[in-house]
């Protein structure tokens, strides 16, 4: 199967597939059984060696279609605690047997053609029977092996099953063995209504002929066989998934895609650099990516994806620093870098769970400063502002519009002239606690630097009116787009 050529939405289902898969085996079974049966009642009764090697070749390919079919029924067992990669692999392993049959019959072949050529050399006889029948059976064996050939190879594509298309490069092999077999008959048969003796050798000859394509055959299945068990991939395979998985948002680079093939199932093992300060859910989603990635370049292939933590050339100091945070599961904020006397001073919010002993967070406060101080040579100081993050979802009432409470806010913004309007004030108690919200419209090219400052200090002005309220969190929106 080449990587990108099916589509997933119109293959068939498994069972579907492995159904078909086995009728055809068991069709080219009672094929190559029939017509083994016929060339070897043929070989004997006329003592046509090139007749008796192709039976002999029959043979093997009978031997090789019940070891396919055999294959193909313990292939297709799903995965177990013993075999947690399936039971694929036993289509390779029977084509590798196969090939040890067809080298065996290959220099049996070899063997009995040169001894019948050197006994022909002596003067003797060879002995050829004359015969219509051995050429009804080889006419009939070319017909059988071609249409077996072509549903076989139909099928070994439907199914991407290399046992199969094993299978179907046998028969097809088979058309041009049997052809250069009848070619040697005919010469012999020739030879003798024509008085010439030389054609006999036409037989021995054939007989080679089919050993060589018998061993070319054994040696392209072999290699194939050997490749799949040693788990081979093409170069251009590699390089088509590794360009599907570069061009996902989000990777940096590919730093290892190691492949196996197990029967018709493909299983990819890849590491992917991301940036190290990316969140775990965004970690989560670039793997789904290139999962599909992956699948959509090879259909139904199994993904496992690793992500290697990368560290870009154009990281900052504030990214560094947020890096170490990150790696300690931790979440801060408000970081602020200086340049004091050659040396950065470096000034942070952390928070930690509200439940924490001092000793405990203050513990963990001194390794994080001491890790960022390692990951920037250049940090001289880190102070830290430790926060507790609240667990405790505490019930809330919202209350009635308060005018005065409102106005208030809106006379915070209107020192601000960057608030162009305020919106959606809403007013919440938790026990003993005043808490307030409310949508700031700025213009929509303002810098997010200059926002964060108007809304702090907004902020802080409407607390020093009404010290009553706990907390005001403001959200701004850009002009153009102030109704979420």
């Amino acid at each position: 199967m080449r990587p990108g050529q099916t589509n997933p939405e119109v293959e068939p289902s498994l069972a579907e597939t492995s159904e078909l898969k086995r009728n055809t085996a068991l069709r080219s079974v009672l094929a190559a059984s029939g017509i083994t049966l016929l060339k070897i009642i043929t070989g004997l009764s006329t003592g046509s060696l090139g007749m008796l090697s192709e039976a002999a070749h029959s043979a093997i390919d009978l031997v090789a279609s019940c070891l396919t079919l055999f294959s193909l029924r313990l292939s297709d067992r799903p995965a177990d605690e013993d075999h947690t990669y399936g039971h694929g692999r036993v289509e390779s392993l029977s084509a590798f047997i196969e090939t040890g049959f067809m080298l065996a019959s290959s220099i049996w072949i070899i063997y009995e053609a040169v001894h019948r050529i050197l006994r022909y050399a002596h003067g003797q006889s060879l002995d050829l029977q004359t015969s219509i029948w051995p050429v009804v059976v080889l006419l009939l064996s070319i017909a059988v092996d071609y249409t077996r050939s072509r549903a076989l190879a139909k099928v070994a594509k439907e199914a991407h099953s290399q046992a199969l298309e094993a299978e179907a490069l046998h028969f097809g092999t088979d058309i041009w063995s049997s052809t250069a077999v009848l070619i040697g008959l005919l010469a012999a048969f020739l030879g003798k209504r024509l008085g010439i003796p030389a054609l006999e050798l036409a037989d021995p000859i054939a007989a080679l002929i089919v050993s060589l394509i018998i061993l070319k055959v054994t040696y392209t299945l072999a290699r194939e066989t050997v490749d799949a068990l040693l788990d081979a991939t093409t170069p251009e395979m590699r390089k088509q998934l590794v360009d599907a998985i570069r061009h996902v948002e989000g990777v940096a680079s590919v730093n290892d895609l190691r492949m196996r093939r197990a029967g018709t199932r493909y299983f990819a093992d890849v590491a992917i650099g991301i940036r190290r300060n990316t969140t775990l859910q965004r970690s989560q989603q670039i793997v789904a990516a290139a999962t599909e990635a992956v699948q959509q370049t090879m259909p139904g292939t199994d993904v496992v994806i690793r992500t290697i933590p990368y560290a870009g050339r154009s990281e900052s100091v504030f990214d560094r620093v947020r890096a170490v945070a990150l790696r300690n599961n931790l979440s801060i904020h408000d970081v602020s870098v200086q340049d004091v006397e050659g040396g950065l001073a470096v000034e942070l919010h952390l928070e930690l769970p509200e439940h924490m002993p001092l000793r405990d967070a203050h513990d963990t406060v001194t390794r994080v400063e001491s890790e960022m101080k390692q990951e920037v040579p250049e940090i001289r100081s880190v102070i830290t502002h430790i926060e507790s993050e609240e667990s405790t979802i505490e019930p809330a009432v919202r209350l009635q519009h308060d005018r005065d409470l409102e106005d208030a806010v809106r006379r915070a913004a209107e020192g601000f002239p960057e608030v162009l309007d305020v919106h959606n004030i809403v007013t919440l108690r938790s026990g003993d606690h005043l808490q307030m919200s409310c949508h700031c419209s700025m213009d929509d090219d303002l810098p997010m630097g200059i926002v964060h400052r108007v809304i702090t200090q907004m902020e802080a002005a409407f607390l020093r009116e009404r010290p009553e309220v706990d907390r005001l969190l403001i959200h701004p929106e850009p002009a153009t787009d102030n109704d979420r």
